[in-house]
């Protein structure tokens, strides 16, 4: 599957409410300190916990399109996979709607961004 920024669809109560043309995908793991007798001057880490966040930007399409900013703090069901392919050829996990960002600029297409805090596990 190749990422694009049409491979990421957004749910809210099961039902398809929106799909990207642009997205961040990011994942990271926690790395924890420890000590160890044979690295000396050097620091040692294991792994902790994992976490995941996307950005993603959408046009707005009318004037209620500035009621999304209302949307922050509710909880989204996120797809990354290809829009004709299985889930099995991609990623689901459930995310906090965290920021919304709409630019106005006179002359030019409002656009909009959303920031999802993942608060489960990608599978």
């Amino acid at each position: 599957m190749a990422i694009n920024g049409n491979n990421v669809l957004i749910y809210r109560n099961g039902t398809a409410i929106a799909g990207t043309i642009s997205n961040e995908i990011q994942t990271g793991a926690e790395l924890i300190e420890i000590s160890s007798p044979t690295s000396g001057q050097w620091k040692k880490y294991i792994t902790g916990r994992k976490s995941w966040s996307v950005n993603v930007s959408y046009l707005i399409l009318a004037n209620n399109g500035v009621r999304d900013l209302l949307n922050v703090g509710t909880s989204y069901t996120l797809k990354i996979r290809g829009r004709n392919a299985t889930d099995a050829t991609g990623v689901v996990g459930t995310g906090i709607l965290k920021s919304c960002k709409i630019t106005a600029t006179r002359g030019n297409l409002v656009q909009g961004s959303f920031t999802f805090q993942g608060t489960s596990p990608l599978t």
